[in-house]
């Protein structure tokens, strides 16, 4: 506990900056909270003196406080997201039908969605037949005649 003491309320700011940068390095919004009660407990051994004793009973209580109020205001895990096709633009392509531009020749073709071009792969199809995707493997729309 010399560190403690000998640092007073900058051990807990430290203390706080060094679990703040370990969820930085290590996400997990677990060390984040423990950092926002350390510098919290920090700020309260600056403005009231306070033996190191009641220093540290405050830190493990605001750290208990500060991880309950985080699993409460985090999104729990699994949750259905408002935005399901975030990062995953392709599978909303899934079940729509587009009209061809170009014609599908050998299997593979492509079609303009929007401002994009994608690469699709299904039977040969001639320029201005609707298409209807079936299916995405990576950046390439699996179609079906529509």
């Amino acid at each position: 506990m010399g560190l403690l003491t000998d640092l007073g309320p900058w051990a807990w700011f430290v203390l706080g900056g060094v679990l703040l940068l370990a969820e930085i390095a290590a996400p997990g919004a677990f060390l984040l909270w423990l950092g926002i009660a350390a510098l919290v407990t920090g700020v309260l051994a600056y403005v009231i003196d306070l033996t190191w004793q009641m220093e540290v009973l405050i830190f493990a209580a605001l750290a208990v406080a500060a991880v309950l109020v985080g699993r409460r205001i985090s999104p729990a895990p699994g949750k259905a997201s408002d935005k399901p096709f975030l990062n995953r633009r392709a599978e909303g392509f899934i079940g729509r039908v587009f009209v061809l531009d170009e014609p599908i020749l050998a299997g593979v073709g492509q079609v303009r969605i929007d401002d994009s071009v994608w690469r699709i792969e299904g039977p040969d199809t001639s320029a201005g037949q609707a298409v209807k995707v079936v299916a995405v493997d990576g950046a390439t729309l699996r179609v079906e005649r529509a």
